[in-house]
């Protein structure tokens, strides 16, 4: 992958600006400059484009082309917070702007629109007072091509996505099921992401990830509650002194279902959850818009599909995030939805949602580790 770097001049300024306006609006479209972008356009990102686009989007300003309300294009600019490993060289100089990501739906690629929205953005960062902007973490000669032609840019490194990753990351799975999640970890783990997976705990002694982490030689250890004999603190307790004796740096939580008490959050600084349903970026949202403009509850909680079936939404999905004592509002890495078919029932949705829910895990993590100092 490379980073791209161009001067921010009159090729970005009030007449390319005015030009591309008017080739938006020549075309039949609208224009909206905007700090984070509205919910319907971050969940068309997620849909379209999936990967973790849409976060990056909800904390920047954007450039976006819309038809009939409809979004058909974008291009982010100047997040408010930027952590990637790759933006810590000429990414971070002073005077020099983050562009990106930058997207336009298929069936509008070669109508000027995508390059009308990029030149606003630019335009954008020309206008908050930067000298250069960084197009970061782009894959493949003919992307880059055409940025160079479209833009100016100029290759300024040359990077592996995970170089900073210098040794596996301590890591201990939390499992009650059949461990469908676990095993694309430790098929990605096999392909070269640097994990090192210590432990797999479960709460149920007859859970199917036990025997994945029998067959993956992953050691394995079950912490099952008797609510007979042990109240829920002494539980709570043990679970914690059987996690803490992992030492692991990440705690990934796969289809756990048994609710963490405070002194268990607190004790690991990277705790992630995989969660069946898609979720607001705004953790105070109890709702979230979709990628038709519909507005459907964040269903959070241990019963997310059946709860959506039963409120006969149209969208359900699957949301990769960051644990707090707030029940499923952590911060978002990654999320994706998934339409609903009329009269479709919780088994069949499942059966789509998982291969989903693989994705969305094995991304995060990754998002995760492109994240890490």
């Amino acid at each position: 992958m490379v980073n791209l770097l161009l001067d921010l001049g009159e090729r970005h300024g009030f007449e390319a600006a005015s030009h591309a306006k008017a080739a938006i609006a020549a075309a039949g479209c609208a224009l909206e400059i905007r700090e984070s972008a509205d919910d319907r356009t971050l969940a068309w990102i997620d849909d379209a484009f999936g990967g973790t686009w849409s976060g990056e989007a909800y904390l920047s300003s954007n450039a976006i082309v819309t038809r009939d309300g409809a979004p058909i294009a974008f291009a982010s600019f100047d997040p408010k917070r930027a952590e990637f490993a790759w933006l810590r060289g000429a990414g971070a100089r002073a005077g020099t702007g983050i562009f990106g990501p930058f997207g336009v739906d298929p069936a509008y690629r070669g109508t000027g629109l995508g390059q009308a929205a990029m030149t606003l953005a630019l335009f954008g960062l020309h206008g908050k007072g930067y000298a250069r902007a960084l197009i970061p973490a782009v894959g493949g000669e003919r992307l880059v091509r055409y940025y160079e032609r479209a833009t100016g840019a100029r290759i300024v490194e040359l990077f592996g996505p995970l170089q900073h990753v210098t040794r596996p990351i301590r890591t201990t799975i939390l499992a009650s099921g059949s461990g469908t999640n676990a095993q694309a970890v430790i098929d990605a783990v096999s392909a070269g992401l640097p994990l090192d997976v210590r432990a797999v705990i479960s709460n149920r002694p007859d859970a199917g990830v036990l025997a994945r982490a029998t067959g993956a030689q992953i050691p394995r250890d079950v912490v099952s509650w008797d609510r007979a004999r042990e109240s829920r603190e002494q539980y709570d307790a043990r679970l914690l002194a059987t996690v803490r004796a992992r030492d692991p740096e990440l705690v990934l939580l796969l289809g756990w279902m048994h609710l963490l008490d405070r002194p268990f959050v607190e004790a690991f600084a990277n705790l992630l959850n995989i969660h069946p349903a898609f979720l607001p970026h705004d953790p105070s949202r109890d709702d979230v818009g979709m990628p038709d403009g519909t507005v459907v509850p964040a269903f959070r909680g241990g019963n997310a599909i059946r709860e959506a079936l039963q409120a006969r939404s149209s969208w359900v999905g699957a949301s990769f995030h960051a644990v707090t004592m707030q029940t499923d509002r952590g911060a978002v890495l990654v999320r994706k939805p998934l339409r609903v078919a009329a009269e479709e029932g919780e088994a069949a949705v499942l059966e789509r949602l998982h291969p989903m829910e693989h994705r969305v895990v094995t991304t995060g993590i990754r998002r995760w580790l492109y994240e890490r100092g």
